[in-house]
């Protein structure tokens, strides 16, 4: 009998886990397919729940990229790190101007959903796919008819060049399927979904590891397999994707008809995303005029160094997760509110981020600061040399991780407003006023230091915060005279 009544208990315990396991999912699907309306309710929960989601698809992307160089840097050479360091530079730049561009579009579904226009939807991510089509093709023809004068430009080492070229070209073949993901995340984020965009970042990540263990570590590819496996990744991420959005729906209508050149709604698109993207591009432009900066002074004191400051940015990719995730959140959140109307509660989100992105940035600092060689020898083990120049650059970068909880709010906040010029503009002055003029005078100092140079970024962070806080005034004072008028009427 008692024996029995244990039995019955197990069973008991195992239906209910089971129970409960089929009650979480049918939430998380009811969640996928719902718009969120950001215009209700406390704001600090809606922002960090939207966030986490945003925050862990930004890691697994950063783990995408950093994957190649951990992989290749545990069984290929410092030539072979090197190469992927600069070709990847390079795709993230060009994928810059996708994810910009994209941008757009979440910024104007926003406005939408805002708006109480939901029926639009459609024929905006109809244009877009036919916007993002044109555009894929041409990088597509970029990446493969000039990768060697791309890599040229870039000053890649000799012994590096033929590998830099060999990626450029491998991954620029997969251009279409970078489209295709960043501009899927694009649209659910704009619906207020970040969940859909996880899914899709997860199957590419876990895809791409497995390729670089297949590719790089058992077949010894090299540099062309890292290349690979990150192209067949994103070609399995996308078909996946597609598959699961096909069989949980949509919570709009579209259908094969919304797919044409609307010009309207192509140009709207445009002129929200071009700002961000010309600003990241150019903004990469800056990151890649300090990688052959770093290029040079390598060919006079080693390999090492360029290896080094190519291990030290795929950590920093890793260190700038909260912020980042906040930038996106951001312009999610804060379109909604602008479309609504609702002014103050899209400043009350601008000071939660702040506020919450600072608190892990100042973590950040310090462990960063301290112990930079320990988060470098995770991406090159057994290279003493690389792991030194690696945890000298990341000092400067430690710096930043106070300053862009500050800026990259301010980012999000105005790309959300609307503001994308000004974004734009901001962007251009760091990059260009700022950060390439004091690397190069950095380079030119002896003892030539790789935490000199690196102190170009943080430097540039606090001229474009500047900015951001004299443009926000501008635009309070603004409000207060429409929110005046409007009384007043």
């Amino acid at each position: 009998m008692l024996i029995f009544r244990i039995r019955l208990t197990k069973r008991q315990i195992w239906t209910t886990i089971f129970s409960v396991k089929l009650f979480t999912f049918k939430e998380y699907y009811s969640v996928m397919k719902k718009i969120n309306n950001f215009t209700e309710g406390k704001i600090l929960p809606s922002l960090i729940i939207f966030a986490l989601p945003v925050l862990l698809s930004l890691f697994l992307q950063t783990m995408y990229g950093a994957v190649d160089m951990m992989i290749v840097g545990w069984f290929g050479t410092d030539a072979d790190v090197t190469a992927i360091s600069t070709g990847s530079w390079i795709m993230h730049a060009l994928t810059a101007v996708i994810t910009g561009l994209a941008m757009g579009t979440t910024i104007f579904i926003g406005i939408k959903i805002g708006e109480k226009r939901e029926n639009e939807t459609g024929d905006i991510i109809g244009a877009g796919i036919v916007l993002f089509g044109i555009i894929s093709a041409a990088m597509l023809l970029l990446t493969e008819l000039f990768a060697e004068q791309i890599a040229t430009v870039m000053q890649s080492p000799a012994e590096a060049f033929d590998g830099t070229v060999t990626y450029i070209r491998i991954c620029g073949a997969g251009f279409f399927f970078i489209t295709a993901y960043n501009v899927l995340g694009a649209i659910f984020r704009g619906i207020g979904n970040s969940a859909m965009p996880l899914v899709t970042v997860a199957i590419a990540c876990v895809c791409n590891i497995v390729g670089d263990l297949v590719f790089v570590g058992a077949l010894g590819m090299g540099v062309s397999g890292a290349a690979l496996a990150t192209v067949l990744a994103q070609l399995i991420s996308v078909i996946i994707s597609l598959v699961i959005i096909a069989k949980m729906g949509l919570p709009f209508r579209f259908s094969p008809k919304n797919i044409r050149f609307h010009k309207s709604y192509m140009a709207r698109t445009f002129s929200l995303g071009f700002p961000i993207a010309f600003q990241d591009f150019l903004v990469c432009i800056s990151f890649l005029a300090i990688t052959a900066i770093i290029n040079n002074i390598g060919q006079t004191m080693g390999v090492a160094v360029t290896a080094g400051v190519g291990v030290a940015e795929k950590v920093c990719g890793f260190i700038m997760l909260v912020p980042s995730a906040y930038m996106q959140s951001m312009s999610a959140f804060v379109s909604q509110n602008i479309g609504a109307q609702e002014f103050s509660r899209a400043r009350k989100a601008l000071l939660c981020g702040i506020i919450t992105s600072l608190s892990v940035g100042v973590l950040m600092f310090l462990f960063t600061f301290f112990r930079g060689d320990l988060l470098a020898g995770i991406f090159a083990k057994d290279k003493p040399e690389a792991i030194f120049y690696a945890a000298e650059y990341l000092k400067a970068y430690a710096i930043d991780c106070i300053f862009v909880s500050f800026l990259f709010c301010f980012i999000g906040y105005f790309n959300g407003y609307g503001k994308t010029r000004f974004v734009m503009w901001q962007g251009l002055v760091g990059a260009f006023c700022v950060r390439i003029p004091v690397s190069l005078l950095m380079s030119t100092l002896e003892p030539v230091s790789v935490f000199g140079i690196g102190l170009a970024t943080p430097c540039t962070t606090i001229v474009q915060i500047t900015m951001c806080f004299i443009y926000f005034s501008v635009i309070l004072k603004r409000e207060t005279k429409m929110t005046a008028k409007a009384l007043t009427q």
